[in-house]
């Protein structure tokens, strides 16, 4: 089957947003099948856009509202066309103009893959990191550490085979799905593949997706003390991050290039 690349952006009242997500793909060398944008928006600011600007023939979209993040992004998979999927949410970028074509090629030279994932340039205590390292299925304990969905490109077979996103979850969709596709094949790109904007709902709301991600976890592989010491060790990350020593210590560990352990 010929290898064609769907791209999906979600958005809501953040049209300046939209503009940057829009701006990477439209700059890639390997354009995309088609780029869905699912706007879900309570005013008309980003339909007005959609409409009244001329954008590239694979650009397509939908204005409607939606029961939540998952709702949205299943209306996206419905709509792909593609036979390779990529959440892009507005916001994120990717990191340069190569990122669709490098992509495409190791999908082709790796026909046996399923999906593939990268590494992600975000911002952590104010310092910009570098994030990512291979997907471990004996690690999920430890949730989407070491994956991050937006750097995730997804045969459209394994939707087919898995389902969509579950749209009870609020936050830990994407976490949920990465447990369902565990023992598929896959590859880990060395290679910043995105620039993620911290601004998701599950930075903001980073406590309620710990317990999301609990609560999925013990639903596939039931309960774990290492998940129980992990969410501990989290929690209080988290608390010490926010105080002045907490963003020192990380500042030494971002020197010492530990960001990812």
């Amino acid at each position: 089957m010929e290898l064609s690349i769907s791209v999906i952006t979600i958005c809501f009242n953040n049209l300046t947003e939209l503009k940057e997500t829009c701006s990477s793909i439209d700059e890639q060398h390997c354009p995309p099948w088609e780029h869905w944008i699912i706007d879900g928006s309570t005013n008309s600011e980003i339909r007005d856009w959609l409409v009244g600007t001329q954008h590239p023939p694979y650009r397509k979209w939908i204005s409607e509202p939606d029961k939540g993040i998952s709702d949205a992004f299943n209306k996206g998979i419905i709509r792909a066309t593609g036979t390779i999927v990529n959440m892009l949410n507005s916001g994120d970028r990717f990191r340069d103009a190569t990122v669709l074509e490098t992509v495409s090629r190791a999908f082709t030279d790796n026909n046996s893959i399923t999906w593939l994932h990268g590494k992600c340039l975000t911002t952590r205590g104010g310092k910009q990191v570098v994030l990512g390292k291979p997907f471990d299925k004996e690690k999920l304990y430890r949730g989407m550490r070491s994956v991050w969905h937006q750097t995730m490109f997804v045969k459209r077979s394994l939707h087919d085979k898995y389902g969509l996103y579950d749209i009870s979850i609020r936050i830990a969709m994407d976490y949920d799905f990465v447990c369902r596709i565990a023992n598929e094949p896959f590859l880990f790109l060395e290679k910043e593949l995105v620039i993620f904007a911290p601004h998701g709902v599950s930075q903001s709301s980073y406590l309620d997706a710990l317990s999301q991600m609990k609560q999925v976890y013990q639903k596939y592989f039931g309960n774990s003390t290492l998940l129980e010491i992990w969410q501990l060790r989290l929690k209080m990350l988290y608390y010490l991050l926010k105080s002045p020593a907490g963003k020192f210590l990380y500042n030494i560990k971002t020197k010492l290039k530990l960001e990812n352990i």
